[in-house]
């Protein structure tokens, strides 16, 4: 896998041009005195006027960040020099405006909250399939293996409204800790199927897939690089809609280019334009899912 990847979108005539990268990056790792390492990454995010969000917890780091090239560049060096995230690996995608509009650092106890102590990406991850490779399956309608391959998604019901791969397993969750109990509830179903745990960027997956091989699963891959990097290699096959972001684009298209959707800051729902034409939908304020109901 290569250390960075440049996702870009073409610009159209006389449309601004992009100025921003936009960084997506995890690694389990056991990290440690996070209070000192904390005003460290508040500090460099500062000084190079980074916005964003990075976590930080003792199962590792996980962070969402966007600046200038210089700035981004300057800034991962600078986390690379920490020997646990010399090969931190991270998605790029650019934009005309920065993504977030301030800069949080925080301690949390998970990078994903799933509440399952024993798994512990950082002593194993389970097996990962890739972009190509799952593209070909879904193709021919089968693993290497002639078995059939069922895709399950692992975000939360508004992320899947926004897009998801076609006939995907979707449990509505409404937060991932729901996962646990409702695949092993379900484990029955997948009999002789190859499952593929997906998510946006990966780790909801790499713990999905850990969690699921922990119960039993036989045949379960995580989708490496999730949902954005199987956009950068493949587009849009076998894929409706778009994917959701936790920024202010909301939505990015297979091309990598963000669209009209936008969320609900009242309830979170997704609001398709033809839905923000409604006299319901409010910026800010209220949606058609949300209005009167507040």
């Amino acid at each position: 896998m290569q250390e960075a990847s440049t996702l870009s979108a073409p610009a159209s005539a006389g449309a601004a041009l992009p100025v921003y990268v936009n960084i997506a990056a995890y690694k389990f790792i056991t990290m440690d005195k996070l209070d000192e390492l904390r005003p460290q990454y508040q500090d460099i995010c500062e000084r190079l006027s980074l916005r964003g969000t990075i976590l930080l917890t003792p199962e590792g780091i996980n962070m969402f960040l966007s600046g200038t090239r210089e700035n981004i560049d300057e800034y991962l060096q600078w986390v690379r020099s920490d020997a646990r995230l010399a090969d931190l690996e991270w998605k790029e995608s650019l934009s005309v405006d920065q993504s977030h509009r301030r800069m949080l650092v925080k301690i949390k106890k998970e990078i994903i909250t799933m509440r399952m102590p024993l798994i512990k990406p950082e002593e194993g991850r389970a097996p990962h399939v890739d972009a190509q490779t799952l593209k070909r399956w879904l193709d021919q309608g089968h693993d290497d293996n002639g078995k059939p391959v069922v895709m399950v998604d692992t975000r939360n019901d508004y992320e899947v409204d926004v897009g998801t791969f076609v006939d995907t397993v979707d449990y509505r969750l409404t937060k991932f800790t729901e996962f646990p109990e409702l695949i092993e509830k379900h484990k029955a179903d997948f009999d002789g199927k190859t499952v593929v745990t997906f998510c946006t960027g990966g780790i909801r997956c790499e713990k999905a897939a850990i969690h699921m091989q922990n119960i039993g699963y036989d045949n379960v891959y995580q989708l490496e690089g999730g949902i954005l990097k199987y956009f950068e290699e493949v587009g849009g096959a076998h894929y409706t809609g778009d994917c959701f972001v936790f920024d202010y684009r909301t939505a990015l298209n297979p091309q990598l280019e963000p669209t009209e959707t936008k969320q609900c800051f009242a309830c979170r729902a997704v609001v398709t334009p033809r839905q923000q034409l409604a006299p319901e939908y409010v910026p800010g304020t209220s949606c058609p899912s949300c209005a009167g109901k507040q």
